[in-house]
């Protein structure tokens, strides 16, 4: 079990989830993207490997989002192409296979009715992946949606390919996560960091409180941050563009496990006890 969650370019994080560790996390970005609650408007999301399927990057088109993955072994991922994979050449040793047009045509009207009923909540997004991912291979709509994933998943990858400006993006966007995760292991001392609720609402309140927790201590270093810099500014001239690259994420800074403080003028004679605490108890009226 974890708690997978989204966090905007601004380092905020925006939604969590409680999930079961067996599940792939692609299962659930498409629940982060959609029903987050707030005032964001997500235009690109990037994940790692375990948060792409062709599904995801056909539902992302069809629900306007920018979908970007890091891929691990992008080599061995096969390109689709339309026609005949003879007639590309130079793209012989990536193409894995053809695109489908015929099958697009017969299912597109249900996967534009699928996009539209997540879109309106009518099903979740999480549910719907994890039917199409239990479909039996056959299946026209499943089917469909992976050729269409298809499509999106080539453009993507040969985009990949030429964009160093795409692959800085996307790496920064993934290191941001990193470094919130961190931030949260650090919090979440307790209980050795283990997840012991037996009930799903107790681990939502859980994964709430610590979303809540890395917020504050987010909002607490950028308020002093922006403080530090313009002080430093009275001082002399700082380039803006440094300040993009200094995160609000340290905790070096905050005692998050506390003191014990051992008052001396407290000490109990040697032989004495201290009081107990009696509650008063109140008799029938």
């Amino acid at each position: 079990m974890l708690f997978y969650t989204h966090i905007s370019d601004q380092y905020a994080p925006f939604h969590t989830k409680v999930i079961n560790s067996p599940v792939r996390d692609a299962t659930h970005v498409l629940d982060g993207l959609l029903y987050h609650e707030s005032e964001l408007r997500i235009e690109e999301h990037y994940t790692d490997t375990a948060g792409f399927t062709d599904h995801v990057f056909a539902l992302c088109h069809f629900l306007g989002f920018e979908f970007a993955p890091r891929i691990a072994d992008l080599a061995d991922k096969n390109l689709y192409v339309p026609g005949k994979p003879g007639d590309w050449p130079a793209l012989s040793s990536l193409i894995g296979g053809s695109i489908s047009r015929k099958l697009i045509e017969r299912e597109f009207d249900d996967v534009v009715r699928l996009a539209a009923s997540i879109q309106q909540g009518t099903v979740t997004a999480s549910l719907i992946l994890r039917k199409l991912s239990a479909y039996p291979r056959q299946n026209g709509l499943a089917v469909g949606l992976r050729e269409l994933g298809r499509i999106e998943r080539t453009l993507f990858t040969l985009k990949w390919l030429q964009d160093p400006a795409l692959r800085r993006r996307v790496s920064a966007g993934l290191n941001k996560g990193e470094a919130r995760n961190s931030l949260a292991r650090a919090v979440f001392f307790y209980r050795l960091g283990e997840i012991r609720d037996r009930s799903y609402e107790s681990q939502r309140y859980r994964a709430s409180g610590l979303n809540l927790v890395v917020a504050a201590i987010t909002l607490w270093n950028t308020v002093y941050l922006e403080r530090s810099v313009a002080a430093l500014r009275q001082q002399r001239e700082i380039d803006d563009s440094l300040i993009s690259h200094v995160a609000p994420l340290g905790w070096n800074h905050i005692n998050l496990p506390g003191d014990y403080v051992w008052h001396v003028n407290k000490r109990v004679a040697k032989g004495r006890f201290r009081p107990l605490r009696v509650r008063k108890s109140t008799g029938p009226s």
